[in-house]
């Protein structure tokens, strides 16, 4: 119950965040980069952001939904959403490395690379018609 009060303030500040994250974001640079059309350029451009993202769930997923309202495409937020979980750097640096040891945490980061461009590829299989 105490979790639950400490995360409610954060979960409010994240969604209305990304509303005004949203709002503004340059809307051309993100149907340019990582739009419906931007193909696999866009899931490898989403995947790297992704990586590069720090924070909690509530940073990740208001950065993964003011893009979608920014004109994002879904297959290139899933593979970004997909690379922030998965290996967020400052959190493999920050806390993997100092509870497991580097060795393990690096296989399973190598292991893991592969899977946001999997996941942005079978969203846009599924997607099409």
């Amino acid at each position: 119950s105490r979790d639950f009060v400490v995360l409610i303030p954060r979960v409010l500040i994240g969604v209305i965040g990304s509303g005004y994250i949203a709002a503004v974001m340059p809307q051309d640079l993100i149907t340019g980069w990582i739009g419906p059309n931007s193909g696999l350029l866009g899931i490898t451009i989403a995947a790297f952001c992704g990586a590069a993202t720090p924070g909690g769930a509530v940073v990740g997923f208001a950065v993964g939904a003011a893009a979608l309202k920014g004109g994002a495409g879904a297959p290139q937020v899933i593979a970004y959403t997909t690379a922030w979980s998965l290996y967020t750097i400052q959190r493999l640096i920050n806390w993997e490395i100092h509870m497991m040891a580097a060795r393990v945490v690096w296989l399973r980061a190598a292991i893991s690379i592969p899977l946001p461009f999997l996941a942005g590829i079978a969203a846009m299989l599924i997607g099409k018609p």
